[in-house]
């Protein structure tokens, strides 16, 4: 693989970690480390524009990946942003967690929490410098592949995030469990397709040199997703605000894949 890459991650390490250094002092003004969650969002397309401005891949291809990040990306944190702003003076439930288990001084544990945010953002990006390395100016089927996996889970997780904003917009539903569309079938449909969208980059990375290096990116999604900061936080912070209804609705639906039927 050509050197160049290896500045690319530099360039793309130091820039992320710049903008966490920066969202860590906003955290730490305003007590709210909640506002990471938007700008490791936000990466993804800064990482994408360094890609696109830089790496010596085939342009067409790069064009290609980059919109797709830079969509996703800003899709992601502008949902986010928007969710957070509304609630900015007070914590998620997650993140007060963290905040009482790392004692008495939680800002300076913040900060190295926000900087692995940012090297999380560059190893993750690796099928994005995978097929920004690829000079091969044929397209293959798996890229294609890749656009269409990508599409449907897009669509897939901004129709379970507006479903559930709608759902919470609603009075009456302070306290309740949203059970309405794609949460019928799965308690967490938003990481699913979150989920979805990086097999869609391992696909397009297949027809690249290296492209099988880019498993390791939704295979670390997958693992935060089921067994650290996605579903077991989420659950519990439910749990402690909904009770029994929360465990009522663990019993009767899909943890993640949604499926055509509730489980009996």
């Amino acid at each position: 693989m050509d050197n160049s890459v290896w500045w690319l991650t530099l360039y793309s390490l130091i820039a992320c970690c710049i903008i966490m250094v920066l969202v860590w002092l906003w955290a730490h003004k305003i007590n709210n480390a909640g506002v990471v969650d938007i700008f490791w969002s936000y990466n993804f397309p800064v990482i994408a524009v360094i890609l696109l401005l830089l790496a010596p891949g085939f342009e067409i291809r790069k064009q290609l990946i980059c919109v797709m990040v830079i969509i996703a990306g800003g899709r992601l944190g502008t949902h986010i942003l928007t969710r957070t702003v509304s609630h900015l003076d007070e914590e998620e439930g997650r993140y007060q967690q963290l905040r009482q288990e790392w004692g008495p001084n939680p800002d300076r544990t913040f900060f190295w929490f926000f900087q692995a945010q940012a090297l999380s953002n560059v190893i993750l990006a690796i099928p994005f410098f995978v097929i920004c390395m690829n000079t091969s100016t044929h397209l293959s089927p798996l890229e294609y592949a890749g656009v269409a996996i990508w599409l449907i889970s897009v669509i897939g997780e901004s129709v379970a995030d507006t479903q559930l904003r709608a759902f919470k917009k609603e009075p009456a539903n302070k306290g309740k469990v949203c059970s309405r569309g794609l949460w019928n079938y799965s308690r967490h449909p938003n990481y699913f397709f979150q989920w979805m969208m990086w097999m869609s980059y391992l696909v397009f990375a297949l027809a690249s040199p290296y492209g099988y290096l880019a498993i390791i990116s939704p295979a670390i999604i997958l693992y935060l997703l089921l067994r650290v900061t996605g579903i077991p936080i989420t659950e519990e912070q439910s749990i402690r605000s909904k009770g029994d209804a929360f465990r009522e609705y663990q019993r009767t639906t899909s943890a993640f894949v949604p499926w055509f039927k509730k489980k009996a």
